[in-house]
């Protein structure tokens, strides 16, 4: 028999996934970029959205760009201040969301950071239903209008 024969040799099988459960509000939050847009009246392109993963709330901001600073900025500012310090976040691996800035917010507040499964967008499901949403509603609103 050929080792090359068994392609599980090569490629382990999948892991089974599990939901994020999450017991209360603003527990955890699933954070992702919608964008590029088309150019708002007040040149933002993107909009940086946090889903809570227990009562779907969302909380987003238009951004001109995606930068570190605006990502820690949001997360202290829109989630922290106004929800108190989460459990975990949930992220993909974009550089805006893994980074040393981001790590220090993470230790300062003492919450976790969870990065998801690389090239597997389902991995932060929650977040990407509601950009997929959100971005369907977009298109109806800027249709008429590109105002912010």
């Amino acid at each position: 028999m050929s080792s090359l024969s068994i392609p599980c040799q090569f490629d382990p099988p999948p892991q089974p996934l599990y939901p994020t459960i999450t017991s209360w509000s603003f527990d955890a939050w699933g954070l992702d970029v919608v964008g590029p847009l088309t150019m708002s009246s007040r040149g933002h392109l993107y909009i940086l959205a946090a889903t809570d993963y227990f009562s779907k709330w969302v909380e987003a901001v238009p951004l001109k760009e995606v930068k570190k600073e605006n990502v820690a900025d949001f997360i202290r500012t829109h989630i922290i201040y106004r929800y108190g310090v989460p459990r975990h976040i949930i992220t993909d691996n974009g550089k805006p969301f893994c980074n040393s800035l981001i790590d220090k917010l993470c230790q300062k507040f003492g919450f976790k950071q969870r990065n998801s499964s690389k090239y597997y967008a389902a991995a932060t499901g929650l977040a990407k239903a509601f950009n997929k949403t959100f971005c369907n509603l977009l298109k109806k609103v800027v249709a008429k209008s590109k105002r912010d």
